[in-house]
């Protein structure tokens, strides 16, 4: 009698489906989060190994199917999930998907087993970010009369904080691009005032700049240019 080894080696199948490790994931996300950014990651665990273990997945429902997408790490066998439109915290705070999970390398000899996909659900919640004020026009163009009067009001700017806190807004006029000083403006409401004569034969266009700043975060402003038309009056007598 003799004796021998036998060496049997086992091969892995597609026998398992994967699983998502939960079945709520939660992920919060400022609205001026740059395009493309990682939003979060998300697993599904499947006990097979090699290929057999590969998954796909995707966003199959939800009311943010239009904003975000989802890609697959091969190497970690996670799902990424990515921005890839703007968002605004004003408009819509919260988000939900559904995503699946389904085996990339389908074995039909266990398809009784199946199905080899999973699904989870994803509440996105979006954080306020501090945004600059919004003018009511992205231009401005006013006409006055060049016997104006001083300190008459000759026209008007208008803006908001389109954050939730609607902080208050107070106007200035750049100086740089009213060197002569001819204009004013009241901080509060932005009525722009004539604070020299105008002389249309002298110069027939003002260009100025206003900037609106939050009094509550000074470091969000926005500018807006206004263009100023000089309109002619008869002060001249004819010559001969």
């Amino acid at each position: 009698s003799g004796t021998t080894t036998l060496t049997v080696t086992l091969s892995d199948v597609n026998d398992n489906p994967p699983k998502f490790a939960q079945s709520l994931y939660h992920f919060s996300v400022p609205e001026d989060v740059i395009l493309g950014t990682a939003i979060g990651r998300v697993k599904a665990n499947d006990q097979d190994i090699g290929e057999n273990a590969q998954s796909s997945y995707d966003i199959i429902d939800g009311d943010g199917t239009a904003l975000f997408e989802i890609t697959s790490d091969a190497q970690a066998q996670d799902g990424i999930i990515r921005l890839r439109k703007p968002l605004d915290f004003e408009t819509k705070k919260s988000y939900t998907l559904k995503l699946e999970a389904a085996n990339v390398h389908t074995d039909p000899r266990f398809s009784s087993r199946g199905p080899f996909k999973d699904t989870a659900t994803v509440k996105i919640v979006v954080e306020d970010a501090d945004e600059p004020p919004v003018f009511s026009s992205p231009t401005y163009l006013l006409e006055v009369h060049e016997n104006a009067a001083l300190n008459s009001v000759i026209g008007q700017v208008t803006a908001r904080d389109p954050d939730i806190t609607a902080s208050p807004i107070r106007f200035s006029i750049d100086r740089h691009t009213d060197l002569e000083r001819q204009f004013n403006i009241n901080a509060d409401d932005g009525k722009l005032t004539l604070a020299t004569p105008l002389d249309r034969e002298l110069s027939v266009w003002h260009n100025i700049t206003i900037i609106a700043t939050e009094i509550r975060n000074h470091s969000q402003i926005s500018r807006v240019p206004v263009a100023i038309k000089v309109l002619d009056v008869n002060d001249n007598a004819p010559e001969f």
